[in-house]
């Protein structure tokens, strides 16, 4: 599907850029003495490691439908990138937060920072070209869906494009944070100021993390289409011939484009069970084309309970 490949090359060019700006990050850190930039690199291999972990969740999630799993691995996905979000905390926010609580602590004799200001600057440029990658792929998903940018990005579910954004939209403003840090301790001799940005990235991370964790995890308990949309499936269920009422209905997202459906149908009482059957197959082609997204479609024939609650 262009999607999924769009995704995949959106994870790969975010995957080697921060593997680029870790390795410079680190290197730059340990000649200036910056907690702040040491930080910075601890952040930048949290996001390498998060962006492999993403690219398994795709390659993972894509696999097709089989015997031990008929309903195919589409939720896999979520897996993957709820273990990601764990390790941006682990790997970034909590080595970042220590860091920064150390250096205020005990304190840091603050180096040269010629070489560090060149990394940040470059670094700058990367992750914002990587951010602009994912920005166009998210713009260009939510004009398809005719949804606003912010909304789309909160309901999603494609949750490994949305990490990539938050994720880079926050190695922007870290990157900020570090070159504060680094200009108030060559300013003032004082190492305080890099611990305060090496803090502030933390709990910018901290954040980062626990949003992708929350919104990974929602899938994977299981999430419905929005309301708005389910009003639509209903609308279309009940226009095919023979159908009177929906009772109930049931999604559930186990993809970015994969949306099963299940609903309790009232069929008119006089329609014969060769009508039954051709108006359950045009329902199904009907969801289908107007939401290319669901791909399983399940329809009970059930009568209306009467006020006793006995069926009629």
């Amino acid at each position: 599907m262009p999607e999924e490949s769009e995704s995949v090359g959106t994870v790969l060019v975010a995957g080697a850029t921060n593997l680029g700006i870790a390795a410079a990050k680190t290197v730059g850190g340990i000649v200036s003495g910056s907690s702040a930039m040491l930080s910075e690199a601890a952040h930048s291999v949290a996001d390498t490691v998060t962006e492999v972990m993403l690219l398994a969740s795709l390659r993972r999630s894509a696999k097709p439908a089989d015997e031990a799993h008929p309903l195919g691995y589409g939720p896999e996905r979520y897996i993957w990138a709820l273990l990601a979000s764990i390790a941006t905390f682990f790997g970034g926010a909590v080595f970042a937060v220590y860091d920064g609580i150390h250096t205020l602590v005990h304190g840091e004799d603050p180096g040269d920072p010629t070489f560090s200001y060149v990394v940040l600057g470059i670094s700058f440029v990367l992750e914002g070209y990587s951010l602009l990658v994912a920005w166009r792929q998210v713009k260009g998903e939510a004009a398809r869906m005719a949804a606003p940018v912010g909304l789309y990005v909160k309901h999603t579910p494609d949750t490994a494009v949305k990490a990539v954004l938050l994720e880079n939209a926050a190695a922007l403003i870290g990157l900020v944070l570090a070159a504060g840090g680094l200009l108030g301790a060559q300013l003032t001799g004082s190492g305080a100021y890099d611990g305060v940005a090496s803090l502030l990235i933390g709990l910018l991370l901290v954040w980062v993390a626990w949003e992708l964790g929350r919104s990974n995890a929602q899938y994977l308990i299981g999430r419905p289409l929005p309301e708005a949309t389910r009003a639509q499936v209903r609308e279309e269920l009940l226009s095919v011939p023979h159908i009177e009422g929906v009772l109930e209905l049931t999604t559930l997202v186990q993809g970015p484009a994969e949306v099963l459906v299940a609903a309790k149908i009232d069929f008119h009482d006089l329609a014969s069970a060769r009508q039954v059957e051709g108006a359950c197959e045009d329902a199904e082609a009907q969801l289908r084309e107007r939401f290319p997204a669901i791909r399983r479609v399940y329809l009970d024939p059930t009568p209306t309970p009467g006020p006793g609650g006995e069926t009629v």
